[in-house]
């Protein structure tokens, strides 16, 4: 029988390897332009624009060569690491940007400082804890609920922000598509799920049910912050069925930290003093 022989598939071209720069008249020009080639092959987009600046911070400096490619290579670092952060913060899908810093604790001093620097470290998400932010409309919890969604995000951690009728919502027409189970799994993944406005809205069983497989699969592996208008005792009035509401409040709770933002609207007073005092204007929470 005769013998059929496969040929190998192709092999991409390697990408050209820049010229290597002109020595002597010229020479700065063409090494500047080797610079630029090589980090275009590299992808390396902060030495490249940032090439004649370096340069002339070395020469000022006498820099030795070892010292010059370690800043170098740290800038590159830095600006990659500044591209990731606002990436996560992008990706989280926050609403708005709401910092910790600019919260105003003096107008809500509900709100223990300490405790929400602690919570700005981190490590809560990291553990895979629960924070539950309670207290009435107009208190903060959704300026310290983004607040420490993005710290996070900042931080290294993956983030997903949604509102709870938002995300109840999309489980019901994922279950009627039949892809619940990858909806699931993906919220499953985040490292930190900022969850608001729970209890604005109340839910059917189904609602609440479908909810509750969500908080199951993160349970103990990845943290979830929620923030709530309701104390926990009004839960039942978003989660009808007693036992359904007990299993949900006991997984946001279990080894968690909770909030309490009060019951005086920042909003609400911060009107009624700029309508007394037109030029004053403070951060709200």
């Amino acid at each position: 029988m005769p013998t059929t022989t496969t040929s190998a598939p192709p092999v991409p071209p390697a990408p050209a390897r820049p010229a290597a720069p002109a020595h002597g008249r010229g020479g700065e020009a063409a090494s500047l332009t080797g610079i630029d080639a090589a980090c275009r092959v590299l992808h390396l987009p902060t030495i490249r624009d940032r090439a004649d600046e370096l340069l002339a911070a070395a020469e000022r400096e006498h820099a030795s060569y070892a010292s010059f490619l370690a800043e170098v290579l740290l800038a590159e670092c830095d600006d990659r690491d500044e591209r990731r952060r606002v990436r996560r913060v992008r990706e989280a899908g926050f609403p708005r940007t709401k910092r910790l810093e600019d919260f105003d604790f003096t107008a809500n001093d509900t709100v223990n400082p300490a405790t929400i620097a602690t919570l700005t470290a981190g490590t809560w998400v990291g553990a895979g804890s629960p924070v539950c932010l309670i207290g009435d409309s107009g208190t903060g919890k959704s300026h310290l609920l983004i607040g420490l969604g993005i710290a996070a995000a900042e931080a290294g951690y993956r983030v997903r922000y949604v509102l709870a009728s938002r995300l109840v919502n999309e489980l019901a027409e994922a279950e009627n598509d039949q892809t619940l189970s990858k909806v699931i799994a993906r919220y499953g993944r985040v490292d930190l799920l900022c969850l608001d406005e729970l209890g604005y809205l109340g839910l059917d069983r189904r609602g609440a049910e479908l909810l509750f497989q969500v908080l199951t699969e993160r349970e103990e592996r990845n943290a979830i912050a929620v923030a709530s208008n309701e104390p926990f005792s009004g839960w039942t009035k978003t989660f009808t069925d007693p036992r359904l509401c007990t299993a949900i409040v006991d997984r946001l709770t279990f080894a968690g930290h909770i909030i309490e933002t009060g019951t005086t609207s920042y909003r609400l007073a911060h009107t009624r003093a700029h309508q007394d005092h037109p030029t004053q204007n403070r951060t709200r929470p």
